[in-house]
């Protein structure tokens, strides 16, 4: 019971996202929580609410020690998925 509320505290607690994408070449994210997956065609990270997931080419992450992420590279496809509670996880047949 304490881990539910706990997690339902963080998620009310926690800042909204923004973010921004200049053309397609550089995506600046604030509030960056975590990086969970880095390379150069796909990166995926926990910002706010969302899991943001970044797919393209020479794809380079920049400024994640000041609480943003920049990053830079040839983005083909963001993908914005909101995390916690029934949300986070889907069921494999894709009922809900």
């Amino acid at each position: 019971m304490f881990e539910k509320l706990s997690g339902r505290a963080d998620e009310l607690l926690s800042p909204v996202s923004g973010i921004h994408i200049e053309s397609n070449r550089e995506l600046v994210v604030e509030n960056c929580r975590r990086i969970e997956e880095c390379d150069e065609v796909f990166m995926q990270f926990i910002s706010g609410h969302l899991r943001v997931q970044v797919w393209g080419s020479g794809l380079r992450a920049y400024d994640h020690c000041t609480g943003g992420l920049v990053i830079r590279g040839r983005i083909e496809r963001v993908e914005l998925v909101e995390r916690g509670g029934r949300h986070d996880e889907r069921p494999a047949s894709g009922k809900h």
